[in-house]
């Protein structure tokens, strides 16, 4: 299935099964954490949109426990930079219509929380099109080892998703139901 039908057809998906802003079990990204050993880092979240599985309780309870929390922010040319925020920092609305950091203080994440349009056992996401996660993927994989989370919906799994040569596997699927590694 072409990739733009099969993302028209998620995001419908979605949106039906999304109206509550469902969330995902802290327990399982903190069982994570202690399996990756991850500890007082900076993890790399996303203002949910669109009917995306939220991660604000994720990222609030993170903070909580004194990890450093940021948030992309669109750049030119498909490229996106993650910038330290805090739930007491102000957001602006970008031109897609997120929210970003109002104050541009670039980091480089350790763990990337990412939002996904479909999903498959393979570890591969089906985005919006643009290909930013993929090309942020690729960059901050050449400075450090870092962790790629996928959160969804159960039933934005498919049987399989589509790929090219760009398109980069995660490490981690959370869903509201299960776990894929």
């Amino acid at each position: 299935m072409l990739k733009s039908i099969l993302r028209k057809k998620i995001l419908k998906i979605r949106e039906k099964n999304n109206k509550d802003k469902i969330q995902i079990n802290f327990n399982q990204i903190s069982e994570i954490f202690k399996k990756e050993k991850i500890t007082k880092k900076i993890i790399g979240g996303y203002y949910p949109v669109n009917f995306e599985i939220s991660d604000l309780g994720l990222l609030k309870q993170l903070e909580k426990k004194k990890f450093n929390i940021s948030l992309p922010v669109i750049k030119k040319n498909f490229q996106m930079d993650f910038c330290k925020w805090s739930f007491s920092d102000p957001l602006k609305i970008n031109k897609h219509g997120i929210p970003e950091p109002v104050i541009q203080n670039i980091v480089y994440p350790d763990v990337l929380l990412i939002p996904l349009v479909a999903f498959d056992k393979n570890l591969n996401r089906l985005g919006y099109g643009g290909g930013y996660y993929d090309r942020l993927i690729e960059k901050l994989s050449k400075k450090k080892k870092i962790i790629t989370m996928g959160l969804a919906l159960s039933v934005q799994e498919v049987d399989r998703v589509p790929i090219n040569m760009y398109d980069q596997k995660l490490d981690y699927i959370i869903t509201n139901k299960y776990l894929v590694k």
